[in-house]
């Protein structure tokens, strides 16, 4: 679940928007799910119009305007509470016990009777244009006694409360913030381009399977909304520009020996590449933007390492690298090079075909270091976020030569690289080296249109499937339950379509490896969120025992005192006397 918070100062411009037809005429049906009891008890049952919506923020305001209190920053507390596509639709009562938990949650209730409450509602009115099932909660912030809520780190609290309302309503985990690990997000007018880019894409993909298929599937547009958005969301991050741009580069650092093969390498795969220097220096990088090259007449979009993965930038990528001045001086010539628009000053690997016979010597040493990692305890988050990028790189490189639109091999690649976006910094892993995933990237990197070799890279492939599935048990053991989910069916459902492809050019049969899927462990709460639990719990069975009244609350109008002219008077007294 995601909460989205927001704040301002116009109850009735909100409450109208929510019970309006929205942006993209997306609004459905609006209605009241949760509230204080007068406004659910007037409006139980009733579509929201507008006339209702002014009557409803009319109603919320009554606090603030009667009792004269002003709220920095606004009083108008808007939060949205969403869950994913895949997630289906809650029911309305579900959605009221939810609204109320988070209330409780937030402390805008009355506290078990300490303090006086706020008023607020919670509206329901369909799925986003993404699909997703939401409502939005509206408070105001000024307590029916005048005093004011508080709104102390909101962000991180509502956090912690929808950590607490997954566990207690069995809802997916946003895993993301216990796991420490993030991928960048987009800007909406990158998301809007994305979206229409997916739909097409979904779109042309389903067709192609509807017309190979042996049984009848219905038209396209005949699918229901919530099936299409399915099949466009599965689309979504393989449509987005900047994940091309990071699978190249992850690719290429996978493939990479050193800082300067890097650079040649990206050079090589046709990105634009352009280094960022130290203060007053040319020959001390500290980053690196990049860019896809772009049409005739349009202008290239840069993008810094860090935008593209939190694994990508340059001193992450550095850890892998041997540091040595011979080796920092001919990494600053290629960046220099690379900058201006010049030659690469030293060609090196990456222009020579690999000896075929490495195709087998690569595929044992993948071999034997899965064994040096099954010594390697799942808590060690270092080692398997390496373990992840790397692998995530070699399928990042395959897909690159073999894959003439983003497919399964690029979903199995983005699958893995977000176990590598990790907040903080990543160290070398010291109980087993993974030199040998860099060759697997260096080899596939190398890897020819048409099939040719597919003994060798179905051989190499099953190899790549066995690292992906320690990182979905080390996934698991983390209690990275989504994410180990997307590992799973990447490895399960798509890389198995990439080996059978393999395997059906090739001479001989090589067995796939088989995806152990383990049951999740029970996700553990931190402090803060279990705290919220228990005072949901604890609101729950207060709310229970109580009856709610219809009747609302009576709120005293403020006496609004005269400004004070004792200075006038005394001014014009003295004067007459």
């Amino acid at each position: 679940m995601m909460p989205n918070i927001t704040r301002g100062d116009r109850m009735a411009g909100l409450v109208s928007y929510l019970a309006g037809p929205g942006r993209a005429n997306e609004h459905e049906s609006p209605h009241l799910v949760a509230g204080d009891p007068a406004m659910t008890a007037w409006y139980a049952d009733t579509e929201i119009d507008h006339d209702a919506a002014i009557a409803l923020a009319r109603h919320l305001e009554r606090p603030r305007t009667a009792l004269d209190v002003d709220v920095p920053g606004g009083h108008v507390w808007h939060c949205s509470l969403s869950i994913r596509v895949e997630e289906g639709r809650l029911s309305d009562e579900t959605w009221r016990q939810i609204a109320d938990d988070f209330v409780t949650a937030m402390g805008f209730d009355d506290n078990e009777g300490t303090k006086a409450p706020c008023r607020w509602i919670a509206m329901h009115h369909g799925d986003s244009k993404t699909g997703n099932d939401h409502i939005h909660i509206a408070v105001n912030l000024v307590r029916e006694d005048g005093t004011k809520a508080s709104i102390h780190h909101d962000f991180r609290r509502a956090q912690s409360a929808v950590r607490a309302l997954e566990v207690r309503y069995g809802l997916e985990t946003l895993e993301s913030v216990r796991a420490e690990r993030a991928t960048r997000g987009f800007s909406p007018a990158e998301q809007r381009r994305v979206q229409a880019q997916a739909a097409r894409a979904a779109q042309r993909k389903y067709e192609t399977r509807s017309a190979e298929s042996a049984t009848p599937m219905p038209a396209w547009d005949s699918l229901p909304a919530r099936d299409r958005h399915q099949h466009i969301a599965a689309e979504v991050q393989l449509q987005v520009p900047r994940q091309e741009l990071a699978r190249t580069v992850r690719a290429c650092s996978a493939a990479s020996v050193d800082e300067a093969e890097f650079v040649r390498r990206m050079r090589r795969a046709g990105v634009l590449v352009r280094p960022r220097y130290a203060d007053g220096r040319t020959d001390v990088i500290t980053g690196y933007s990049v860019a896809a090259r772009p049409a005739p007449g349009e202008r290239p979009a840069w993008y810094g390492g860090g935008s593209l993965g939190r694994d990508l930038t340059l001193p992450r990528l550095r850890d892998g690298w041997p540091d040595s001045p011979e080796g920092a001086g001919a990494a600053a010539a290629e960046w220099n090079a690379a900058g201006r628009g010049r030659r690469v000053v030293a060609p090196g690997r990456e222009t020579v075909e690999p000896d075929p016979r490495m195709w087998a010597q690569c595929t044992r040493e993948l071999g034997e270091l899965r064994e040096r990692l099954s010594a390697v305890p799942v808590e060690d988050r270092d080692t398997w976020a390496t373990v992840a990028r790397q692998t995530a790189g070699a399928f990042a490189a395959w897909s690159n030569q073999l894959e003439d639109e983003p497919g399964d091999l690029a979903a199995a690649a983005d699958a893995l690289a977000k176990s590598a976006q990790t907040f903080r910094r990543t160290e070398t892993p010291k109980q087993a080296g993974t030199l040998a995933l860099g060759s697997a990237a260096m080899l596939l990197a190398s890897a020819t249109h048409g099939g040719k070799g597919a003994v060798a890279q179905a051989a190499l492939l099953r190899e790549l499937v066995r690292f992906g599935q320690s990182v979905h048990a080390a996934a698991l053991a983390a209690q990275q339950t989504r994410q180990a989910q997307l590992i799973e069916t990447s490895l399960r459902d798509r890389l198995s379509v990439v080996h059978a492809n393999l395997v059906r050019v090739g001479e001989h049969q090589v067995p796939a490896a088989p995806v152990v899927v383990s049951e999740p462990p029970k996700p553990v709460l931190d402090p803060t969120a279990q705290a919220m639990l228990e005072r949901m719990e604890a609101g729950h069975a207060q709310r229970a025992t109580e009856a709610a009244s219809p009747v609302p609350n009576t709120i005293e109008q403020a006496k609004r005192q005269e400004k004070s002219s004792q200075g006038t008077d005394r001014d014009r007294g003295g004067a007459e006397r």
